[in-house]
């Protein structure tokens, strides 16, 4: 009896072409326009902000306010008729997309030289919080927009050698709640930070390196982090605040640049070194399937959050400056 063969992973519904430079960060936006259908937003090492078209395949807009430094971080604010960008000319950028509109209104300054990318999250009606790198090479600053008020200075206590904020990731219990933030360190920590009260709860030991990416699942309160190393970190929140590690999976080869959980909280993606896509069950962490496409680093993975499962997509950026468009969601 011949023993049943498991799939072999998809290839890319699409790659999209034409960024002339590294890619660096993804974002899509998938809500409040019809028809419903996702445009997708990256930034790349050339210092260029792109609106892609998922319907054409081709670039909508490009997007000029870095002068030339790259850009590692974007995400859309007041649907899609705003959008931030970060970029190593240590300026995040405010664009004013509505009307077909593609000018920069406000900017903020961002003394840090580090790639630790901001964080994002909603907390009112027309009113955010953002989380920086601050002055300080160890601290992080969070300011509310858009009046850009300053909220707290996060500071490690004396003695902590934590190094620099690595990646960032605001979230809230539930909507109107104390507001938190998860930030991994340069020294292979996770801090849990209380906003309100500017300060740490919990500080977890993950890796033996810089903390490169992050991400948080709040209803399960469980999170996963990826290094330079070949682990990745999966750890998890009690009810009295404190960080445990939950479970470690050690990859065949090192260095993760980005971990994302779908906003379904069924699975995560990560984007490796090694040029490869590596998808798991976020339950469990089981692996499911390595994406093979990318000939250099991976450094981004995004998924969209479309309101109809089966069109919900993940794109993955990389230094061969191609995005590659994936499609988990038809295969039997």
């Amino acid at each position: 009896m011949i023993a049943a063969m498991a799939l072999p992973p998809p290839d890319p519904e699409f790659v999209l072409r034409g960024t002339a430079a590294p890619v660096h960060t993804l974002h899509f936006s998938c809500r409040g326009q019809e028809p419903e259908f996702p445009i997708l937003f990256s930034g790349s090492a050339n210092g260029l902000v792109q609106i892609w078209n998922l319907k054409t395949h081709r670039v909508d807009k490009t997007m000029d306010g870095h002068g030339g430094k790259s850009v590692y971080w974007v995400e859309t604010i007041h649907g899609r008729d705003g959008l931030l960008s970060q970029g190593r000319d240590q300026k995040i950028c405010l664009w004013d997309l509505a009307e077909g509109r593609n000018v920069v209104t406000d900017s903020i300054s961002v003394d840090s030289v580090g790639f630790c990318r901001c964080s994002l999250l909603k907390v009112a009606q027309d009113r955010w919080l953002i989380a920086m790198p601050a002055n300080d090479p160890d601290e992080v600053q969070v300011l509310e927009l858009p009046s850009k008020t300053s909220v707290c200075t996060l500071k490690p206590e004396a003695g902590a050698k934590l190094g620099m904020p690595m990646c960032l990731k605001l979230w809230q219990p539930g909507f109107g709640a104390c507001p938190f933030l998860m930030a991994g360190y340069e020294d292979g920590s996770v801090i849990l930070w209380n906003l309100s009260m500017g300060k740490m709860l919990s500080r977890l030991a993950c890796h033996q390196e810089p903390v490169m990416s992050l991400d948080f699942d709040s209803e399960k309160a469980k999170g996963v982090s990826g290094s330079s190393e070949k682990v990745l970190s999966v750890w998890s929140l009690d009810e009295q605040q404190n960080l445990k590690v939950h479970k470690t999976h050690e990859l065949i080869n090192s260095g993760i640049s980005d971990v994302t959980i779908r906003q379904d909280r069924k699975i995560l993606a990560t984007a490796g070194w090694d040029y490869h896509i590596r998808i798991f069950g976020w339950k469990k962490v089981k692996p499911l399937a390595v994406l093979d496409y990318h000939t250099a680093t991976v450094h981004c993975v995004a998924f969209s959050d479309h309101s109809r499962p089966s069109e919900r997509l993940l794109a993955a950026g990389s230094n061969d400056q191609r995005i590659s468009i994936w499609s988990l969601y038809n295969q039997t």
